[in-house]
């Protein structure tokens, strides 16, 4: 099994404010999105096959997306 990645707390404060803001859900948590889709790029993974640890590999995806997505940020 590859090894986990985990982006660390100061890590994610510092790219905290390029975060859009939630859309009336309350949002997964981002340390664990975030770590799951650098997990994903860094070993060549399809969504699907990202270890459970980060959630579902579907709210990985669609969050990368919409990230990929916005403008100026």
């Amino acid at each position: 099994m590859l090894d986990q990645f985990w982006l660390s707390e100061e890590q994610l404060a510092r790219i905290k404010p390029c975060f859009s803001l939630p859309h009336g859900v309350s949002r997964v948590d981002d340390r664990k999105v975030i770590s799951g889709i650098i997990h994903v790029i860094r070993n060549g993974l399809r969504w699907r096959d990202v270890p459970a640890v980060y959630g579902p590999h579907k709210t990985l995806y669609n969050r990368s997306i919409r990230w990929s997505k916005m403008e100026g940020g």
